[in-house]
């Protein structure tokens, strides 16, 4: 029975490959058209929603949003969310019909055909470099003067620990909203390390929980305020974390 499971598993993960790749084969063109130019984002964006929407379904994934709080048409906000699984980055793109850019990790280029279009569309990041580092913020510029918003996964990456509920913050997304003014959406996703884990042999197909929190105004506060705002996103994340454990 075991391997049946661990089969059954292993052709699931490969599905998920499968569906990640149809669309983008199908759409090359037109994505490599709208990608390509600054003006035509938005259009690479509405692509990129119907994408996530493909692979969820896909992958027997039905999601359930719940919002205090909407965003406005053409504002700018950084999003953050607690990162467990690669269904994060579809979650996202559904939850949000603003066009934003991801801040995501050089390496996920490396992926065929998918790391194409990654690094056109998403800052990259290299955290050992703090060259790097400094040319997201140039970067992040570049995107809200366009009118884009910015979303990071402020843990920095996937805790290899899958016993930790929420790891600690790095500061870059609260330094960019403290910089450019813009509004903070703390989101919670609570059952993506459960149904898609980085764990190869594990997950099933199921619900998806968000909740969008009610939005954090940056305008009046001041560099010196970002610890104290990190602590802030990241306790409003925790708490609904362990609130979502419960039900």
């Amino acid at each position: 029975m075991k391997a049946i499971n661990f089969f059954l598993w292993a052709l699931w993960r490969v599905w998920f490959y499968i569906l990640m790749a149809i669309p983008i084969l199908v759409l090359s063109p037109f994505l490599l058209i709208a990608v390509s130019f600054d003006a035509t984002y938005p259009v690479f964006f509405i692509m990129a929603r119907f994408w996530a929407k493909f692979i969820l379904y896909g992958m027997g994934f039905y999601y359930k949003i719940e919002r205090e709080e909407n965003m406005q048409k053409g504002k700018s906000y950084m999003l953050v969310a607690n990162h467990t699984s690669m269904t994060d980055i579809m979650l996202m793109l559904v939850i949000s019909k603003n066009p934003f850019v991801f801040v995501g990790k050089a390496e996920l280029a490396k992926i065929p055909i998918f790391g194409f279009f990654y690094k056109r569309s998403c800052i990259l990041v290299d955290r050992n470099n703090s060259k790097s580092r400094a040319e997201v913020f140039r970067q992040a510029q570049k995107r809200l003067n366009r009118g884009l918003s910015i979303c990071i996964f402020p843990e920095g990456g996937v805790p290899e620990d899958e016993t930790v509920l929420l790891d600690e913050f790095k500061d870059g997304a609260f330094r960019l909203a403290l910089e450019h003014k813009i509004p903070i959406v703390p989101m919670t996703f609570a059952d993506n390390k459960e149904r898609f884990s980085f764990t190869f042999f594990s997950g099933s197909p199921g619900r998806m929980r968000a909740k969008v929190h009610r939005f954090i105004e940056t305008e009046y506060l001041n560099p010196e305020n970002r610890k104290t705002l990190k602590e802030k996103v990241r306790t409003v994340i925790y708490n609904q974390l362990v609130d979502f454990k419960q039900k």
